[in-house]
């Protein structure tokens, strides 16, 4: 299997990946929806995380929602992995023209990736919700800059919002339209470390029609049978070795 996705790669100079939590989780970023996400949320705030980083909750009760979004969702010292590093050397190869990402990490750019579609946006990322003033990330985690956990704009005093997309807020349309493009205009399009359940951007698979789908995922996924080849393992052992042999 690893031979015909190398072959697959060599063949094409059209790549687009889809790349999902399981990308980050080789990082050491745990899932949140996974089941001990799930559990550990239920056990320490009473609530699922899909509550806690809903729009409404973070209108209401902002600061409970800082206090869960810094210790479950930021993960600071968190460096790329293989296939982030795969991905990015495809991409200086001229092979791949673009990443499509569910994870708001940054960990794609970091190693290297120029052209990333963030469909959920990012943690490196906020601005104020007020006057629009921009902050990395290392502005929202110092207390300095906090009232209790909530970070406060400096010009104006206005609280600072991740650009992370939350339940009940919709994907941003220019990164909808850039990855849709990109699917759409692709030969092979690369799925890994996603069990395709999180819509829509799951549904944008839908939009290829190119020749080869792969699928790389530790589990089975729906779209198994539309692939070209399913490969079941570690996104970053299997992209590592793939493309560290071409």
């Amino acid at each position: 299997m690893y031979e015909e996705l190398k072959e697959i790669i060599k063949n094409s100079d059209n790549i687009v990946f889809f790349g999902g939590a399981g990308v980050s989780t080789e990082s050491n970023i745990p899932d949140f929806r996974s089941e001990a996400g799930l559990y550990n949320a239920q056990k320490s705030y009473g609530m699922s995380p899909e509550q806690m980083l809903s729009h409404s909750f973070f209108i209401h009760d902002t600061n409970t929602f800082y206090d869960y979004y810094k210790n479950n969702l930021i993960y600071e010292d968190a460096e790329p992995n293989a296939a982030h590093l795969a991905l990015a050397k495809l991409e200086e190869m001229g092979k791949l023209k673009a990443v499509v990402t569910q994870n708001i990490d940054g960990l794609h750019q970091k190693a290297g990736s120029k052209t990333v579609y963030e469909l959920h946006g990012s943690v490196l990322r906020n601005n104020c919700m007020n006057c629009g003033q921009y902050y990395d990330l290392s502005y929202v985690m110092d207390d300095e800059n906090c009232e209790k956990l909530i970070p406060k704009c400096k010009k104006c005093g206005g609280t600072v919002k991740p650009d992370v997309v939350l339940y009940e807020e919709p994907l941003d349309d220019d990164q909808i339209t850039g990855a849709i493009d990109a699917i759409k205009a692709a030969d092979v399009l690369i799925i890994g470390g996603t069990s395709l359940v999180v819509y829509p951007a799951a549904g944008f698979v839908n939009y290829f029609k190119g020749s080869k789908l792969v699928l790389i995922n530790r589990s089975s996924t729906a779209f198994d049978g539309r692939a070209d080849l399913v490969i079941n393992d570690a996104i970053g052992k299997v992209l590592g070795e793939v493309v560290g042999n071409l």
